[in-house]
C-alpha cells in the first residue's frame, strides 16, 4: 500500500473529539488520508463514492449496504462502537481479505472498575445508606448493616469469561475471593489456566455470593438466565448485570427484585432510556447506572488510540494488533447491541 491509506473517517453516532485526544485530531492526518472526517454522517451517495478508493473506513456501523465488490481497494472496517457492524456481509469480507475490527477492548478496563464499584455498593448497602442519610432516616453501626456483606473471600461467580471478566478478574484478586466461571464457548482446561474454576451454570448461580454478568451477547444466549436460574440465586447474593441485559429474562428478573429475593446492580437494559414507570426503578437492595460503565472519557479517546494505531499498522501492510478482531467462527452468532433510544457503549 504506497503511500498513506486513504480512509473514510464516519464515525456518527460518536463525535470526532469525543473519540479523538486534541493530540490524536491532530496527528490523524499525519497518519492517513483523510475523507471527510466529520461528526456529522456523511452523506450516504458520497461516502459510498468515497469508499470505492478508499483503503479503510472508521465507522460507528455499516449504512451503506451491500455494495462490498464495489470496493477493490477496501481493506479494514474499523468499527468505534462496543460491537461488530450488522448488516455487514463477513462471509465477503473474510474471503477477500476485509479485516473487521471492534473497539471493545477501549471499554474492558472502564466497564470492569464500574462492575466492582457496583457490587461493592450493592453489598455492603451503599447507595441505601446515602439516601437514608438524605432523608433522616439513618442507622448506626451495626443496625446499619443489616443484610450487608463485604466481598472479602467470598464466592464469585463470573458467567462469561471473555475480554470484561479478563478486566475484572484481577480486580478481585487483592479480595480473596474464590472466582468461578461459566463460559459455553471456552474449554475448562483453558478457565483453569486463568485460575479460575469452571462450574455449570446452575451450580454457578446458586452458590455464588456475586455473580457477573459479563458475557458477549449471542444468538444461543438470549435470556440465558431466565425465571428458573434466576430463582436459584440465594437471598444474601448479588447479581451485577453489566454486559448487556439481552443475556437475562429482564421482566423475571424485575419481578424477584420487587420481592426482594436477592440484591442486585444494573448497568443495561432492554430499551434505553429505561421508561420512567419501570418497576426496577422502586425495587429494594438494588443499585441502578443508566449504561454509564464504559462511557468515560478515558475509554473513548482509547478508541481513538486503537484507530489510530491499528491503521498505521495497516498502512505498513502489517497486521492490526489493538482492535478487536472478528473471527469467522464467531461473527455471525453475535447477536444485536442494539436497544432503543441508544447504540452500543
Amino acid at each position: 500500500m504506497p503511500g498513506k491509506p486513504r480512509v473514510l473517517v464516519d464515525p456518527s453516532f460518536r463525535r470526532m473529539d469525543e473519540i479523538f485526544s486534541p493530540e490524536d485530531l491532530h496527528r490523524l492526518p499525519e497518519v492517513v488520508d483523510v475523507v471527510w472526517g466529520k461528526s456529522e454522517p456523511m452523506p450516504l451517495d458520497s461516502a459510498v463514492d468515497a469508499l470505492a478508493g478508499a483503503d479503510a473506513v472508521v465507522c460507528s456501523e455499516w449504512r451503506y449496504g451491500n455494495v462490498l465488490p464495489q470496493f477493490e481497494k477496501l481493506r479494514a472496517i474499523l468499527s468505534v462502537s462496543g460491537a461488530f457492524p450488522s448488516r455487514l456481509d463477513y462471509a465477503y469480507c473474510f474471503r477477500n481479505g476485509i479485516r473487521v475490527l471492534s473497539a471493545a477492548p477501549a471499554f474492558g478496563r472502564q466497564v470492569a472498575e464500574m462492575a466492582l464499584g457496583m457490587a461493592i455498593a450493592c453489598g455492603r448497602g451503599i447507595v441505601d445508606g446515602h439516601a437514608a442519610m438524605q432523608e433522616g432516616n439513618e442507622a448506626y453501626l451495626h443496625a446499619g448493616n443489616v443484610g450487608t456483606f463485604t466481598l472479602y473471600e467470598k464466592q464469585v461467580g463470573l458467567i462469561g469469561y471473555g475480554g470484561l471478566a479478563r478486566c475484572l478478574h484481577p480486580l478481585l484478586k487483592p479480595f480473596g475471593c474464590r472466582v468461578a466461571a461459566y463460559d459455553a464457548w471456552l474449554g475448562e482446561r483453558y478457565l483453569r489456566r486463568q485460575g479460575v474454576t469452571p462450574l455449570p451454570l446452575e451450580e454457578l448461580v446458586s452458590t455464588s455470593q456475586v455473580i457477573f454478568v459479563l458475557a458477549v451477547p449471542s444468538q444461543e444466549n438470549r435470556s440465558l438466565l431466565d425465571r428458573s436460574l434466576l430463582e436459584k440465586i440465594r437471598p444474601d447474593a448479588a447479581l451485577v448485570l453489566i454486559s448487556r441485559a439481552h443475556l437475562v429474562d429482564f421482566d423475571a428478573l424485575t419481578e424477584l427484585l420487587q420481592a426482594g429475593r436477592f440484591h442486585a446492580a444494573i448497568d443495561v437494559f432492554p430499551q434505553e432510556p429505561l421508561d420512567p414507570d419501570h418497576p426496577i426503578r422502586n425495587a429494594l437492595n438494588v443499585v441502578l447506572s443508566a449504561h454509564r460503565a464504559g462511557s468515560v472519557k478515558e475509554a473513548l479517546w482509547e478508541i481513538g488510540e486503537m484507530v489510530l494505531d491499528d491503521l498505521e499498522a495497516i498502512g505498513k501492510g502489517m497486521p492490526p494488533l489493538r482492535m478487536q478482531r472478528a473471527e469467522p467462527e464467531l461473527a455471525l452468532r453475535y447477536a444485536s447491541t442494539r436497544v432503543k433510544g441508544r447504540r452500543t457503549r
